[in-house]
């Protein structure tokens, strides 16, 4: 079920209803039973995946509290890893390595046997898949306490507003909220209502909109100049960062209308101003999950240089390779990996202003070299194969007029309209947050207004044949 879709407002209003109407013992089966008819909208039988992790994971967190032996307890955090993985891994990798693997063979004159699975992906396998094994992990850690509510745990995984593209939670913030008794509170419902209208607007008036631009060149990269490409580069970078922060909007403004506090997924991240900046600032659950549970085993910060410089590169090629089993996302982890090494190398060297002109000029100047370096690695992400992706890179250097796609210039204007009023309101949530009262003012006539220029704003521009949401394929 599409968040964009007629359907989802009705499901979103049912469920909502229900939840506050309901006893509390009995809310956490209406969301578990509400979940599960959310995620099997897309392919049913792919609920067993599902089921099939919450089980062992449910098991693995209690032997793993009650076991005493460090080294049992190792295996059984193991096993839990090893499932979660080998899923993941069969669905999302498999066809992957056994093409590569064919490849392989085909040099010496060999043919594969392995047959290919006819399968598709399930919607935000990665998701959930990250998000059960974050659990047994810090129960193993002994950061959380193994939950003995089946019911509760199974919530855990399959709570419907992130269930599909995050945020990726950690136990300690969400699991005892399932707990708790979640009164109706007029404050968080107005405020849940009006962040969940500001996802709908990035992702139906922004996102789709520019996907019609953006998704012309990149579909035929060999008859596009550099002008056209820029721009389309440009696009697919306001575009995917709509996209994906107006689901994740959704997601915690939902949740939040039912008390429930999911953590915050974006902050501004093309406000950042250096590239370690950015990543603290786009898909802090995942990027703060590898953090925590690869950078740093790995040993982090805390080793000689070469070895912290090899754990960052680690880090963006394993992000990489989360993404997709295609060459061009690896490509991407690997130039976000030398990005982040190359300013780790560069930072003692780079200026320090001494008075707030030049504070101000070496943060313009450090944005800008970070939207560029960024939109750049986006190409890659982008393209629908590495050919592709080098031939829009050689496309770069030549420039032309710009053939105005889809419905012309009107649909051009309107994306640039859309961005010019994205990048106004967070500039001003970036530089002005005690000012910014945007659908929030005491004023009657601006906070209504504003509401209702934002709804008008999307019933007459917004895309609503748009599709699904980006990082479902992930």
């Amino acid at each position: 079920m599409l968040f964009n879709s007629i359907n989802f407002v009705i499901f979103y209003v049912v469920v909502t209803t229900l939840f506050f109407v309901a006893p509390h013992k009995i809310r956490w089966a209406i969301l578990l039973a509400a979940s599960c008819y959310f995620y099997m909208a897309f392919v049913p039988v792919y609920i067993l995946i599902l089921g099939f992790t919450i089980v062992i994971d449910y098991f693995s967190g209690i032997y793993i509290e009650k076991e005493s032996s460090p080294r049992r307890r190792k295996m059984l955090l193991a096993a839990s890893l090893f499932a979660n993985l080998g899923i993941l891994m069969v669905f999302k990798y498999f066809n992957f390595l056994n093409l590569n693997f064919g490849l392989l063979l085909h040099k010496f004159d060999y043919h594969n046997p392995i047959p290919y699975l006819r399968i598709l992906l399930p919607i935000g396998l990665s998701f959930h898949t990250f998000q059960a094994m974050s659990y047994t992990i810090e129960v193993y850690r002994g950061n959380q306490k193994a939950e003995r509510h089946f019911g509760i745990y199974s919530l855990y995984v399959m709570f419907y507003p992130q269930l599909v593209a995050g945020p990726i939670e950690r136990p300690q913030n969400i699991l005892h909220q399932f707990h708790e008794k979640h009164n109706f509170n007029f404050s968080l419902m107005q405020s849940g209502l009006k962040l969940m209208l500001w996802g709908f607007f990035k992702k139906l008036v922004i996102a789709d909109r520019l996907s019609i631009f953006v998704s012309s060149v990149f579909t035929n990269p060999d008859i596009h100049n550099g002008t056209t490409i820029v721009i389309a580069a440009f696009f697919f970078a306001i575009q995917i960062y709509c996209d994906f922060s107006g689901y994740t909007d959704i997601a915690i403004g939902a949740a939040r209308t039912m008390g429930f506090d999911l953590m915050t997924n974006f902050k501004r991240p093309y406000f950042a101003t250096n590239i370690q900046d950015f990543w603290r600032r786009w898909h802090i659950s995942l990027s703060t999950w590898f953090r925590d549970y690869v950078y740093l085993p790995l040993g982090g910060s805390k080793v000689g240089n070469a070895r912290r410089y090899l754990n960052l590169f680690i880090v963006f090629l394993v992000s990489g390779i989360w993404h997709g089993a295609n060459y061009t996302y690896i490509i991407w982890g690997a130039l976000h990996g030398l990005y982040c090494v190359g300013y780790v190398v560069l930072k003692p060297y780079l200026p320090s202003p001494q008075n707030k002109l030049a504070a101000r000029l070496v943060r313009i100047s450090g944005t800008a070299v970070t939207i560029c370096l960024v939109t750049f690695a986006w190409i890659f992400f982008r393209a629908a194969s590495v050919h592709d992706a080098f031939t829009l890179v050689r496309n770069l250097r030549s420039f032309g007029e710009v053939p105005f796609i889809g419905d012309g210039l009107n649909n051009f204007a309107q994306c640039v309209l859309a961005i010019v009023l994205l990048f106004l309101l967070e500039y001003k949530m970036e530089y002005y947050p005690e000012r910014f009262n945007f659908f929030s003012s005491r004023n009657i006539v601006v906070r209504w207004g504003s509401l209702a220029f934002t709804i008008l704003w999307i019933v007459v521009f917004g895309v609503f044949n748009g599709g699904q949401f980006i990082y479902f394929q992930f």
